[in-house]
């Protein structure tokens, strides 16, 4: 019973994060969303220090490809006899794959105001968001399943999520990102997440 509630409220969350992201898409290309994109980026740059920077500079390394593919590939081996590892190596290419083919399609270019580090490629959807929320999202999701410790369980959800939220605003923050391309980088990799995590408990269920 409590499975099928989950796989649900994975169903729902995919439905309303695809509904949310084409909302987006389409505010986009309409480019009815500069406003918005315009705001959040000055409520934002309104903490821009020093101090701030550096922190933004590692936190946004943390979500790229020189740490996450490393850690990808290290997990995997540990990982692989219990099936966990070719689903992390299979979650990672599949999103990276994703965001690369949609960034070429919608052709939306980086903020052109002021940078404090430069980027190269097409900006919608954030990259680094899309594949944080993917491979730290699946952490989570093994996390919540195979930690029985409560306190241990739900301090690590929470500290991972909102490494995951900081990963985003760190690329708006450094000016390589508008605040539409996070948030819908966020809601497509949270869509598939959630398709994700319900063929691996089908999976799981058929094996058990």
């Amino acid at each position: 019973m409590k499975k099928n509630i989950k796989k649900n409220l994975r169903w729902i969350l995919l439905i309303a994060c695809l509904i949310v992201f084409f909302v987006i898409l389409e505010d986009v290309l309409d480019k009815e969303i500069n406003q918005f994109d315009s705001n959040i980026y000055k409520f934002i740059s309104y903490g821009i220090s020093n101090t701030v920077t550096i922190i933004a500079k590692v936190i946004t390394t943390i979500g790229s490809a020189y740490v996450i593919i490393p850690v990808c590939i290290i997990t995997a081996i540990c990982l692989w006899k219990k099936k966990q590892g070719k689903y992390i190596i299979i979650n990672l290419l599949i999103v990276f794959l994703s965001n690369q083919i949609l960034k070429k399609i919608i052709e939306r270019p980086r903020p052109e105001g002021f940078r404090i580090v430069e980027e190269s490629g097409y900006s919608f959807p954030s990259g680094h968001s899309m594949v944080s929320m993917a491979f730290y999202g699946l952490f989570i999701y093994f996390i919540y399943n195979n930690i029985e410790n409560k306190y241990i369980k739900w301090i690590s959800i929470v500290l991972i999520s909102i490494l995951i939220i900081l990963i985003g605003i760190s690329r708006i923050y450094l000016g390589v990102h508008y605040a539409s391309d996070v948030f819908a980088g966020f809601c497509l990799s949270l869509a598939y997440l959630a398709l994700f995590t319900n063929i691996i408990s089908n999976k799981k269920e058929k094996i058990e």
